[in-house]
């Protein structure tokens, strides 16, 4: 990164971590950019699009799996590199501007690659509407889960809402934010192109007409490694600030749920609020926690809402050490 009016060179952490902060201010303050402009929704209308054309039929005769995965795979690897080109040509654009106006732009780049005030929202919201009726209960948590939610009781809305309050806090804020510090710009799009694809790509069986169980399992692969590591840090963030009982369990817990990384986020949310979490008839975690209550929603949005904090805070400081320490 070269000097630019006047500014001295500064290492692309510096940049980075101020871009960050800008992403999580800009968040905080004014949410989700609009659908039009929003670059996740261009990605979902693109694997809209190609699904349609790579997942055979659920009513279609049997063909061999190669037929449906080979697609699959060749339709979210050109994916992932229109994205991951995109994303670098925008940064190879700034490359001769002045580091605080890099850092200004990364973090508008950045901000619509993760999403913590709209799952802070989403998640309120369902509690709130419980409060009015198990049936408003139901209808709110189906706008942020994709389970069938038709037959829950009250006890089990509240329980898949925090659920999945620990789970995207990975998917939605984690994760992005630590694939940006080990990428860029390009690292971060590539992760959420990964997990947009994953979310409507890996199922196993019949979705929306299709059978995905080829033709996903290219994206629901590649979603496990690159959240692998995120989502083992945001079950240890969620642990170690949550100051969870029994932390120890945790890699136990974790093993109970079918994924092999959302455990991790939503067991040490178990643990930590000293709740039972599950989905019927699928796993149970932290099976000796008691049932969670209203209140325990409210103090899990305040746990997640401080591993944002850390983060935030960690990348201001960050980016203030790098800048002292500039020559």
């Amino acid at each position: 990164m070269n000097a630019v009016a006047g500014f001295p060179l500064l290492w692309p952490w510096t940049v980075w971590a101020a871009a960050i902060v800008v992403a999580l201010l800009v968040d905080l303050c004014w949410g989700e950019p609009p659908a039009r402009w929003h670059p996740v929704v261009g990605m979902g209308r693109y694997l809209s699009f190609m699904g349609r054309r790579i997942a055979p039929r659920a009513d279609a005769p049997a063909a061999p799996s190669a037929r449906a995965f080979v697609p699959g795979a060749l339709a979210w690897c050109l994916g992932a590199a229109c994205v991951v080109a995109l994303a670098a040509a925008l940064v190879g654009a700034m490359a001769t501007w002045a580091w605080w106006l890099q850092a200004l732009a990364l973090g508008l780049l950045l901000k619509p690659l993760l999403a913590w005030r709209m799952l802070r929202d989403e998640v309120r919201a369902v509690e709130a509407a419980l409060g009015e009726s198990l049936a408003a209960g139901r209808e709110r948590l189906a706008m942020l889960v994709s389970r069938d939610v038709s037959a829950l009781d009250a006890a089990q809305v509240r329980e898949s809402a925090i659920e999945s309050l620990a789970e995207n806090l990975n998917d939605s804020v984690v994760a992005p934010l630590f694939w940006f510090a080990i990428a860029g710009l390009p690292g971060a799009a590539l992760y959420r192109f990964a997990n947009t694809a994953d979310a409507m790509w890996g199922y196993r069986g019949e979705r929306g007409g299709r059978d995905w169980t080829w033709a996903g399992k290219w994206a629901a692969r590649a979603d496990d490694v690159l959240s692998w590591l995120p989502a083992r840090l945001t079950g240890a963030l969620l642990g170690l600030l949550g100051a969870a009982r029994g932390l120890g369990t945790l890699p136990a817990q974790a093993r109970r749920t079918p994924s092999p990384n959302s455990g991790w986020p939503m067991a040490a949310m178990a643990l930590a609020l000293d709740v039972r979490l599950g989905k019927p008839g699928v796993y149970e975690l932290h099976g000796a926690g008691r049932c969670p209550q209203a209140a325990d929603t409210a103090r899990a949005l305040r746990l997640a809402g401080r591993v944002v904090a850390l983060l935030g805070t960690a990348a201001l400081l960050g980016a203030a050490l790098a800048w002292r320490s500039t020559p």
